[in-house]
C-alpha cells in the first residue's frame, strides 16, 4: 500500500522554561521544532524533536534549516516505505540526528494510524508499568539538597542528579542529597562528560559509599579508550550516552565492554529505527538500556513510552522532561502523569498532537 506525503507543516516550537543547568551550559527555553506530514489519506503523522546544541550540535535554527529540506525530498513520496524515506534523508546530509528524528517520528505515527493502533501495538509491544526518575540540575549542595527533599516529598522514588563541573564538589553534592532524603530512593548520576578521567576515579571511587545505582558519561567521549581502566577503578557502574549515536558505536562500547548499560535518545540516534538497533544490539548482548530525551514536550514522549513498552530490556526511565520547568503544555492528548508513573490511552498511532493555540504563536513554514 502506498500513501504519497502532499506536504509538510514545520514550527518553531520553543516552550519557555525555568533555567536547566548541566555541566555543558544553561537552558532557558526548549529549542524544539514540531512537524505535520500531511498523506494523500487526509491524516498527518506528527514528529518533535528538542534541540541541545552542547550534546548533539544542532540549534533549533538549524534544524529549521534542515527540516525545509527534508520535507522537498519527501513531497510526492510513499510515506509507509520508512527505510526509503528515511535513507533519503541519510543520502542528503550526514548527522542532523535530532531534526531526523522528528521526520522518522512522523512516519511511524503514519504507520500506526494507517493500521489502526497505538504506535506500541504497531511496534509489537505491551503496557507496563513505567516509572520515570526526576532531574536534579547543577546549584549549589545546599540548594540541591533542598530539591530533593521536595522531590521526595512530591512522591519521586529514583532521583537523577547532575554533575560534572567540579569533582570534589560533585562528591558534596552527593553527600548531602543523601543524607536528606535517607537510603529508601535510588540516586544516579549524570556527568554529561563534565570530568577529566583523574576527576572520574575520583569522583566515582567517593560516591560509591551513597549507593549510586550509575553513572552517566562521566567524561568526553575521546576518552573512550580509558574506560575499561576507570571501569575497574569505579564501584559505580558506567552507562554510556553521548558516546552512543548509533548501533555501530553501540557495537564498540559493548565489544570492547566499555559500559554496563546504555542510554538510547531519539534526537542522537535520529528516530525510532535506528534506536530500536541500537536496543537490539543491547538486548542481543544482555545491557540493560535507559529511555532519555532533552526537553521534549508530551508529543515527543509520547512517541519514546510507546518505544518503551516495545522494548521490555529498556529497565531505566529518564523521562521527566516535561516536568523540568516547563511553563506550557503544548501538548493535546497523549501520555499522562500519575505522579511519576506514565500512562498512554490506546488512540491510534502515537496518540498526542500540538495545541493549535499554542501552533498560532509559532513561526511556520510549509513545504
Amino acid at each position: 500500500m502506498s500513501l504519497t506525503i502532499t506536504k509538510t507543516d514545520i514550527f518553531r516550537f520553543s516552550i519557555p522554561m525555568e533555567p536547566f543547568s548541566i555541566a555543558t551550559g544553561t537552558m532557558d527555553y526548549a529549542q524544539n521544532v514540531f512537524i505535520r506530514v500531511h498523506t494523500s489519506a487526509g491524516f498527518y503523522g506528527v514528529g518533535e524533536c528538542s534541540a541541545f546544541p552542547m550534546i548533539v550540535g544542532e540549534t533549533q535554527d538549524t534544524c529549521l534549516v534542515m527540516a525545509r529540506e527534508f520535507a522537498r525530498l519527501w513531497k510526492g513520496q510513499n510515506a509507509l516505505d520508512i527505510p526509503a524515506r528515511l535513507q533519503q534523508l541519510n543520502d542528503f546530509a550526514a548527522g542532523n540526528t535530532t531534526i531526523k528524528s522528528a521526520f522518522d517520528m512522523a512516519l511511524y505515527d503514519i504507520a500506526a494510524k494507517n493500521a489502526g493502533l497505538p504506535l506500541y501495538k504497531f511496534l509489537g509491544g505491551e503496557k507496563r508499568a513505567v516509572e520515570t526518575d526526576i532531574t536534579i540540575g547543577i546549584a549549589s549542595p545546599e540548594t540541591m539538597a533542598k530539591k530533593a527533599i521536595a522531590f521526595k516529598q512530591s512522591g519521586a522514588h529514583i532521583l537523577k542528579v547532575k554533575l560534572g563541573k567540579n569533582a570534589k564538589k560533585d562528591v558534596e553534592r552527593i553527600k548531602q542529597i543523601r543524607e536528606a532524603v535517607g537510603r529508601e530512593l535510588k540516586i544516579r548520576v549524570d556527568a554529561n562528560q563534565g570530568w577529566g578521567f583523574d576527576d572520574a576515579v575520583y569522583a566515582l571511587r567517593n560516591l560509591g559509599k551513597y549507593d549510586i545505582e550509575f553513572c552517566e558519561q562521566p567524561m568526553r567521549t575521546w576518552y573512550d579508550d580509558r574506560l575499561p581502566e576507570l571501569m575497574k577503578l569505579s564501584p559505580v557502574k558506567i552507562m554510556a550516552d553521548e558516546s552512543v549515536y548509533n548501533h555501530y558505536d553501540a557495537s564498540k562500547q559493548i565489544k570492547t565492554k566499555l559500559c554496563d548499560y546504555i542510554n538510547i535518545k531519539l534526537a542522537k540516534s535520529g528516530g525510532i529505527q535506528e534506536a530500536k538497533q541500537i536496543y537490539d544490539l543491547a538486548n542481543e548482548h544482555g545491557i540493560a538500556c535507559m529511555m532519555g530525551g532533552m526537553l521534549e514536550s508530551r508529543i515527543a514522549l509520547s512517541a519514546k513510552l510507546h518505544f518503551v513498552y516495545a522494548c521490555p530490556n529498556i529497565q531505566f526511565y529518564d523521562m521527566d522532561t516535561c516536568m523540568l520547568g516547563h511553563k506550557e503544555d503544548p501538548c493535546e492528548g497523549g501520555v499522562t502523569y500519575d505522579g511519576y508513573l506514565l500512562n498512554i490511552d490506546d488512540t491510534p498511532g502515537i496518540g498526542a498532537d500540538a495545541d493549535e493555540g499554542f501552533l498560532e504563536k509559532c513561526e511556520k513554514f510549509a513545504v
